[in-house]
């Protein structure tokens, strides 16, 4: 955030500067010595001071000291008109931005945004630098009210939407910067814009904060979508399994979609999707996933290395006998009048790399019937994204229509089965 500000004050000060010192007009003497004198116009003695053939010299050659003795000399003058206090207050302007004395160009810009003799681009311009020199000086309120001032003047909000959504941020206001983000995200989706990580981070924290658990979770799901992260997504995972209404039965299907996106897992989600794998007769996966977290060095080491061990041999040995024997079962999950066994036969087959064949089961048991059909489905999108066929997994994915817990978890394989271009290869032994 600090980035922005800097960059955003920078440019707006580079117009200030250059634009600061008006036109000044001298006041001719009146043929009438009883006339009234011009209301924009500058006493000659006056004149000799503000002449921008004088300033603008000293301004290029940045001889300040100068400059802020003419402008002394200027101000010490009795009786100014309104036309003259503006043009020195301009000239306190660009005195200021340029010496980087914030409080005389806040005072400055105060004075001459409320003159009334801006025109209209300068007018817009300067009210966007006092709202920023405001929010780097973290007067959070003030950059707040001139934001909301410049919006309704310009009629262009949208030039200062990201400041005033920050300053918001900053002043503690979350519930005002969540419905204003959730507004903005809502707009980008809907012209096909991908949001900034900056943004998405910021919607998140400041739903978080005010515990706006479904705002804080659309948050993470458009992290994981364009930035994932092995950190959020076991956040987004995490949250689905706190939920008061989770299912036990999608803990290992949920378990090998953290395996999918993350580098490594913790050392607890090893073992339960091996044992997981194990109870279930999917032997082959338990090894490759055990495997897999002896090669990061999160299995086989600490007080649990010799139970890592244990459940390694026990992996090896189920694999060994399942490349055997996995073939006997055919005719019995074939004979069976629900279709789950040929849907666990056909996940098998899978995750020792006969896809087509294990594809194939797992879609005949789907056609048969079972009395989990759309966890099946799931399965089936699984299958499918292991053997690399994108397309057809994420519309297994799709035609999931089961409770909210399932629908979400299917829809997060969407996500990662979408994942970005060049985005951190899946975890060895997860597709």
């Amino acid at each position: 955030m600090s980035n922005f500000r800097l960059a955003r004050i920078s440019l707006l000060l580079a117009a200030i500067g250059l634009s600061a010192v008006p036109a000044v007009h001298a006041q001719d003497k009146p043929a009438d010595a009883k006339a009234e004198a011009p209301k924009d116009a500058v006493r000659p003695e006056l004149h000799k001071l503000l002449d921008p053939k004088v300033v603008q010299p000293l301004m290029t050659a940045k001889n300040y000291a100068e400059i802020k003795k003419l402008i002394d000399q200027a101000d010490a003058f009795p009786n100014k008109n309104p036309y003259e206090t503006y043009v020195i207050d301009r000239m306190k302007l660009a005195h200021a931005s340029s010496t980087g004395n914030d409080a005389e160009a806040i005072a400055a810009l105060e004075r001459v945004t409320a003159s009334g003799r801006l025109d209209k681009k300068e007018q817009e311009t300067f009210l966007q630098a006092l709202g920023n020199y405001y929010f780097n000086g973290k007067d959070y309120p003030k950059a707040i009210a001139t934001y909301q001032r410049f919006g309704t003047e310009t009629g262009k909000p949208e030039v200062v939407r990201t400041a005033l959504i920050r300053a918001h941020y900053l002043s503690g206001d979350y519930a005002t910067t969540v419905k204003m983000m959730g507004e903005d995200l809502d707009a980008m989706a809907k012209a096909g814009k991908v949001p900034s990580e900056e943004d998405l981070r910021l919607y998140a924290s400041s739903a978080n904060k005010v515990k706006d658990n479904a705002s804080y979770v659309k948050g993470l799901e458009l992290l994981v979508t364009h930035y994932p992260s092995d950190e959020l997504w076991a956040d987004l995972l995490g949250r689905l399994q706190s939920r008061q209404s989770y299912d036990l039965r999608l803990q290992a299907d949920l378990y090998r979609l953290l395996n999918s996106v993350s580098a490594t897992m913790g050392s607890d989600e090893y073992v339960e999707l091996a044992e997981l794998d194990l109870a279930a007769g999917i032997p082959t996966e338990a090894k490759t996933v055990v495997d897999a977290g002896f090669k990061a060095g999160i299995l086989g080491t600490g007080p649990q290395a010799a139970n890592h061990k244990k459940l390694r041999d026990r992996a090896n040995k189920g694999a060994a006998d399942d490349a055997k024997n996995i073939a006997s079962g055919e005719a019995g999950a074939h004979k069976n009048k629900d279709g789950i066994g040929l849907v666990n036969l056909g996940y098998a087959y899978v995750t020792m790399g006969q896809f087509d064949k294990g594809i194939d089961l797992i879609q005949k048991g789907i056609a048969k019937g079972t009395r989990r059909q759309e966890d099946a489905k799931l399965r089936l999108g699984i299958a499918y994204l292991k053997a690399g066929r994108k397309d057809e997994a994420i519309k297994a994915f799709e035609s999931v229509k089961g409770d909210q817990n399932l629908n979400d978890l299917a829809r997060y394989w969407i996500l990662h089965a979408k994942r970005p271009a060049g985005a951190a290869a899946p975890a060895a032994g997860a597709e």
